[in-house]
């Protein structure tokens, strides 16, 4: 009987990685090839996408590799992807500017104007929060400043879109990643024509939305020879890494909430149809025709703490630095820590926001900092779900993946502030788990999105500790005081 595999290929903004899987969800090899950022100016970031494309083609080589699987033993590939990034093509496919990824705060001024002036209409129509982030604002930054390679371009797609275009000869792009570009209706399924003529472009400059379950065969020649795959082998376009972690972690039935959180972070849930919230707080992107996820990303999650480890001259393991904040009490003997370092999306959606320590004394150590940056993370995912509530209802579950789920301080923490059962699965890999899950539907090897539940190894849940909730819900009403009071000053 011939063994069956899948694989998920996850292409983020630190890193790409290739993750094989048996059909039960069982990670059975792995490869990761790290993403350069370039930084030519105060706010600007920037990829270079053949460098992504290179390094996809060699993570996916690699783990087949690992893996000591034979080309028909791989049925199948999904695509996971970060969102915002964008890229000026020319006519021939090539590029003519770096990736400017969703880091990238160049169009600020842009966005303050779009926000000012018609962001309600704009955040009614696609459901995209007016920040510096989208390709929306990121077009209007290069249709008003000149930028050249805006004005040569032919099209204009994402990382994702253009190594589709290099490996098939074809412009497409699913529901998700176009909702996230901020041209995109939820709604109609439909590039928005009004934005469009805001950001100086046609429909025709973007690529073919399409549903993530679209199948692309005929990979380019030198790439199946270069990976070790059939040149038939089905692709499948797939969606954004958001969608994806929440259907690979099992958070896709109502009341069920996903929590990431790596270098940045972000709290999501899958629902029906289209919501928005009328202060946007949240955003909504599509995943599928009838079906979008709703929450709210943070630029600062591990960050803030890779921040302090290295503000502070640390010289352990970062699993040591964790381990210091176990010493000090819930709370941080006073200390609350606004994560705001690297300016903020959900819930503020200011760029500009700073971060604060509060309530510091003398008799402060190291340790007490770190249990502060530790809970202002966590509180800050926590506003950003009471957004997310108002829309959804309340949580039943929490799903959590991503680096600081590694630390069962932290787990408990977010079970604490939450009061919820916190779940964490046997794989960090949840994004590439549903790609790869989204590629064995389009095939026809499983029949629904939901089916994943049974493939999925979790770990022993984590129970909230009562005493804890009760002292974290008064450190939390502080908390959020103090965002309200800082918030009207920026």
């Amino acid at each position: 009987m011939t063994r069956e595999f899948v694989l998920g290929l996850d292409i983020g903004t630190t890193s790409v990685k290739a993750c094989i899987f048996n059909l039960n969800g069982t990670l059975i090899a792995e490869a990761e090839k790290m993403i350069t950022s370039y930084y030519p100016q105060p706010g600007w970031v920037e990829q270079s996408p053949d460098e992504i494309e290179h390094s996809a083609v060699l993570a996916v080589e690699e783990a087949i590799l690992k893996a000591d699987i034979g080309k028909e033993e791989l049925i199948s590939l999904g695509f996971s992807a970060a969102m915002h990034s964008l890229i000026c093509i020319d006519e021939n496919g090539k590029p003519l500017s770096p990736a400017l990824i969703w880091a990238d705060g160049r169009g600020s001024a842009q966005a303050e104007k779009v926000s000012e002036t018609i962001g309600d209409r704009v955040y009614a129509k696609t459901g995209t929060p007016i920040h510096p982030m989208t390709p929306f604002i990121k077009l209007l930054w290069m249709k008003e400043t000149q930028y050249e390679p805006y004005r040569k371009a032919k099209y204009f797609m994402s990382i994702k879109e253009y190594i589709l275009l290099r490996w098939f000869g074809q412009r497409v792009i699913d529901y998700s990643m176009a909702s996230a570009t901020g041209l995109f209706n939820p709604g109609t399924l439909r590039w928005e024509e009004e934005l469009l003529a805001l950001a100086g472009i046609r429909s025709e400059q973007l690529s073919e939305i399409v549903p993530p379950t679209r199948q692309l065969t005929g990979i380019e020649q030198s790439v199946a020879k270069a990976i070790g795959i059939s040149h038939e082998m089905p692709f499948v376009v797939g969606a954004a890494d958001g969608q994806l972690a929440n259907l690979g972690i099992g958070a896709i039935l109502p009341g069920e909430v996903a929590v990431s959180v790596g270098t940045s972070g972000a709290i999501r849930q899958l629902t029906k149809g289209v919501k928005i919230n009328e202060t946007h707080e949240t955003f909504c992107y599509s995943f599928t025709e009838d079906s979008s996820i709703i929450g709210g990303p943070t630029n600062n999650g591990g960050i803030a703490l890779q921040w302090l480890k290295e503000l502070l001259n640390y010289q352990g393991s970062y699993d040591q630095f964790l381990a210091e904040a176990e010493s000090v009490a819930p709370g941080a003997e006073g200390i609350i820590f606004l994560p705001y370092i690297n300016g903020e999306r959900a819930p503020l959606w200011n760029q500009r926001a700073k971060g604060n320590f509060y309530g510091v004394t003398i008799s402060h150590k190291k340790e007490h900092f770190i249990r502060a940056v530790l809970e202002g993370i966590t509180f800050n995912l926590y506003q950003i779900g009471k957004g997310l509530e108002r829309l959804a209802g309340e949580p039943r579950k929490i799903f959590v993946n991503g680096g600081l789920a590694r630390s069962s301080l932290w787990l408990q923490m977010m079970a604490d502030v939450f009061e919820t059962e916190i779940y964490v699965p046997e794989s960090y890999h949840s994004a590439a788990w549903g790609a790869a899950w989204v590629a064995l539907v389009a095939i026809g090897k499983v029949h629904s999105f939901e089916e994943i539940k049974r493939n999925i190894p979790m770990g022993t849940p984590i129970v909230p500790n009562k005493e804890t909730c009760e002292i974290y819900k008064k450190v939390y009403e502080n908390y959020e005081k103090l965002t309200k009071d800082i918030a009207k000053n920026f």
